[in-house]
Protein backbone atom coordinates (compact mmCIF):
# COMPACT_ATOMS: atom_id res chain seq x y z
CA UNK A 1 0.00 0.00 0.00
CA UNK A 2 1.55 3.30 -1.01
CA UNK A 3 0.25 6.80 -0.56
CA UNK A 4 0.91 9.73 -2.82
CA UNK A 5 3.15 12.70 -2.13
CA UNK A 6 1.59 15.86 -0.75
CA UNK A 7 -0.04 17.95 -3.42
CA UNK A 8 -0.84 14.95 -5.63
CA UNK A 9 -4.50 14.26 -6.35
CA UNK A 10 -5.92 12.18 -3.53
CA UNK A 11 -2.58 12.33 -1.69
CA UNK A 12 -2.24 10.68 1.69
CA UNK A 13 -0.36 12.19 4.57
CA UNK A 14 -0.32 15.45 6.38
CA UNK A 15 -0.54 18.44 4.08
CA UNK A 16 2.71 19.19 2.36
CA UNK A 17 4.13 21.52 -0.22
CA UNK A 18 1.60 23.69 -2.01
CA UNK A 19 1.95 21.99 -5.38
CA UNK A 20 2.74 18.58 -6.78
CA UNK A 21 6.35 18.19 -7.81
CA UNK A 22 7.77 20.20 -4.88
CA UNK A 23 10.13 19.00 -2.17
CA UNK A 24 8.66 16.48 0.24
CA UNK A 25 9.54 13.88 2.87
CA UNK A 26 8.88 10.14 2.56
CA UNK A 27 8.73 8.00 5.69
CA UNK A 28 8.34 4.42 4.46
CA UNK A 29 8.15 1.08 6.21
CA UNK A 30 9.13 -1.90 4.04
CA UNK A 31 7.80 -5.31 5.05
CA UNK A 32 8.73 -8.75 3.77
CA UNK A 33 12.06 -10.58 3.71
CA UNK A 34 14.08 -7.37 3.85
CA UNK A 35 16.71 -7.93 6.55
CA UNK A 36 19.87 -9.90 5.90
CA UNK A 37 19.44 -9.66 2.12
CA UNK A 38 21.28 -6.42 1.33
CA UNK A 39 18.14 -4.29 1.38
CA UNK A 40 19.71 -1.32 3.19
CA UNK A 41 22.64 -1.20 0.74
CA UNK A 42 20.13 -1.47 -2.11
CA UNK A 43 18.10 1.45 -0.71
CA UNK A 44 21.28 3.49 -0.15
CA UNK A 45 22.34 2.98 -3.76
CA UNK A 46 18.90 3.76 -5.23
CA UNK A 47 18.45 6.90 -3.11
CA UNK A 48 21.94 8.05 -4.06
CA UNK A 49 21.23 7.66 -7.77
CA UNK A 50 18.10 9.80 -7.30
CA UNK A 51 20.01 12.46 -5.34
CA UNK A 52 17.90 12.09 -2.19
CA UNK A 53 18.81 12.90 1.40
CA UNK A 54 17.91 10.68 4.35
CA UNK A 55 18.57 7.29 5.87
CA UNK A 56 17.63 3.61 5.91
CA UNK A 57 17.58 1.43 9.04
CA UNK A 58 16.53 -2.05 10.17
CA UNK A 59 13.67 -2.13 12.68
CA UNK A 60 13.19 -4.61 15.55
CA UNK A 61 10.00 -6.02 13.98
CA UNK A 62 11.91 -7.23 10.89
CA UNK A 63 10.92 -4.32 8.66
CA UNK A 64 13.16 -1.65 7.16
CA UNK A 65 12.48 2.06 7.57
CA UNK A 66 13.40 4.51 4.83
CA UNK A 67 13.20 8.26 5.44
CA UNK A 68 14.05 10.43 2.45
CA UNK A 69 13.65 14.02 1.35
CA UNK A 70 13.84 15.44 -2.14
CA UNK A 71 11.72 16.27 -5.14
CA UNK A 72 8.35 14.50 -5.18
CA UNK A 73 9.02 12.81 -8.53
CA UNK A 74 12.31 11.37 -7.23
CA UNK A 75 10.62 10.14 -4.03
CA UNK A 76 7.92 8.43 -6.10
CA UNK A 77 10.66 6.74 -8.15
CA UNK A 78 12.30 5.59 -4.90
CA UNK A 79 9.03 4.03 -3.69
CA UNK A 80 8.76 2.08 -6.96
CA UNK A 81 12.32 0.80 -6.51
CA UNK A 82 11.71 -0.04 -2.85
CA UNK A 83 8.72 -2.14 -3.94
CA UNK A 84 11.01 -4.15 -6.25
CA UNK A 85 13.83 -4.56 -3.71
CA UNK A 86 17.12 -6.39 -4.21
CA UNK A 87 17.23 -9.82 -5.90
CA UNK A 88 17.79 -11.73 -2.62
CA UNK A 89 14.86 -10.06 -0.86
CA UNK A 90 11.11 -10.24 -1.08
CA UNK A 91 8.96 -7.16 -0.53
CA UNK A 92 5.48 -7.84 0.78
CA UNK A 93 4.51 -4.18 0.90
CA UNK A 94 5.78 -0.63 1.26
CA UNK A 95 3.77 1.61 3.57
CA UNK A 96 4.51 5.19 2.56
CA UNK A 97 3.68 8.27 4.60
CA UNK A 98 4.16 11.65 2.94
CA UNK A 99 5.02 14.85 4.81
CA UNK A 100 6.42 18.28 4.03
CA UNK A 101 10.21 18.39 3.80
CA UNK A 102 11.81 19.49 7.08
CA UNK A 103 15.50 19.39 6.26
CA UNK A 104 17.06 16.03 7.06
CA UNK A 105 20.67 16.92 6.23
CA UNK A 106 22.71 16.29 3.12
CA UNK A 107 23.36 12.83 1.76
CA UNK A 108 21.82 9.42 2.27
CA UNK A 109 23.16 6.96 4.84
CA UNK A 110 22.61 3.63 6.54
CA UNK A 111 21.77 4.12 10.20
CA UNK A 112 21.78 1.65 13.02
CA UNK A 113 18.17 0.92 13.84
CA UNK A 114 16.39 -0.97 16.58
CA UNK A 115 17.58 -4.33 15.25
CA UNK A 116 20.26 -5.80 17.54
CA UNK A 117 22.32 -7.02 14.57
CA UNK A 118 23.10 -3.49 13.42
Amino acid sequence: MTGQPPGAAGGAGSGGPGSAGGRARLDARVRGRVQGVGYRVFALREAGVLGLDGFVANEADGSVRVVAEGWSADLEALVARLEDGPPAGYVDRVIARWEPARGIGRGFRIESGAHRGD
